[in-house]
């Protein structure tokens, strides 16, 4: 079973949609009954948004507050969300592009928080890559009304795919560093920025899986302590180049499925029938972890360590999969 959200759904409705850049949409939703307030929200947190997919399926789909002011978090009056449109995907930004007017209601899911800001004065070092940039947003804004220190590294292709750059220019002055690859030949310098950090410097990020893996590869070469690293995925993971399909044997149960190479492991579960722990389905939380018996595995989270990765005997299924033909896992 999933770990539960926010039970509160609110009926919102479209005051405004347009288009930041050329693939990029800002929703702004107000509430659709008189006298309703919205629920306040910190940093980070995001709204469940309700989507209709191409097969004509309701899912849930997370997409992250922009609040550029601290009162638009704390007594906010409308809730605003900036979509990237993702082509192939798996089809929310495409109703939100493409199937959403203004004055259409919509169900949201209450604010939740997955990434949020630890309460410190040390300086916060944040670093967006493109659509990344809304919860970054949200948090150098946060810095800002408290007081704290803070430094924004900002990347794009092109500063036209870039949304925000006028306000958070506004806001932060020169504590935002822009970077364009077109226009710097190249793409954002990490070593440098690291090079910049203080040892009480907390670090957030928030972008493309490979700017995140980057990122995380880097920390971990220089010894930065875990607790000050941290960072939201905002993509699902897709199937990899050379995935297969593989048995997995549940040894509780005695049964045998098998995960085609597009689906995870956590799918097939639920396709199953089974109703096994989970949340954020990025490898992100931990909450899915599951004990290995036998078989190689394939680690593709954000959670173990490398220590605990080389032994063996736990992965998230998620995400994770087979290096081989089957895994018995202690289900």
């Amino acid at each position: 079973m999933s770990m539960p959200e926010s039970t509160e759904v609110l009926t919102l409705c479209v005051s405004d949609a347009g288009m930041l850049t050329a693939d990029v949409r800002q929703l702004r939703l107000r509430p659709d009954i008189a006298g309703q307030t919205l629920p306040a929200f910190t940093a980070g947190a995001h709204i469940s948004l309700a989507v209709r997919l191409a097969d004509g399926k309701i899912d849930w789909r997370e997409y992250s507050l922009v609040a550029l002011d601290e009162t638009s978090a704390t007594h906010p009056a409308e809730y605003r969300i900036a979509v990237r449109k993702e082509s192939p995907g798996r089809g929310g930004s495409q109703f939100v592009h493409e199937q959403i007017r203004p004055s259409d209601v919509l169900q949201v899911r209450a604010p939740r928080n997955q990434f949020p800001m630890e309460a410190s004065h040390d300086r916060a070092v944040l670093i967006a890559g493109g659509i990344g940039v809304t919860p970054i947003a949200s948090m150098a804004a946060h810095c800002k009304h408290i007081g704290r220190p803070v430094s924004v590294y900002y990347a794009g292709r092109s500063r036209s795919s870039m949304a925000y750059i006028d306000e958070l220019e506004a806001l932060l002055g020169d504590d935002l560093h822009l970077h364009a690859d077109d226009e710097a030949g190249k793409p954002l310098d990490l070593n440098a920025i690291f090079a910049s950090l203080g040892a009480n410097d907390h670090i957030y990020f928030c972008g493309p899986v490979p700017m995140i893996d980057a990122i995380l590869a880097l920390a971990e070469k220089q010894g930065w302590p875990r607790n000050q690293v941290h960072f939201e995925l905002f993509n699902a993971p897709v199937a990899e180049e050379g995935d297969q399909a593989f048995e997995v044997e549940l040894a509780q149960s005695g049964k045998t499925l098998v995960v085609p190479a597009d689906k995870s492991i956590l799918d097939v579960l639920i396709e199953d029938g089974f109703d096994p722990l989970y949340d954020c389905k990025r490898g992100e939380c931990g909450v899915c972890a599951c004990d290995v018996l036998s078989g190689e595995i394939d680690h593709r989270d954000y959670i173990l360590t490398a220590r605990e990765k080389e032994a063996g005997n736990i992965m998230h299924t998620c995400v994770s999969r087979a290096k081989g033909k089957k895994l018995v896992l202690d289900m």
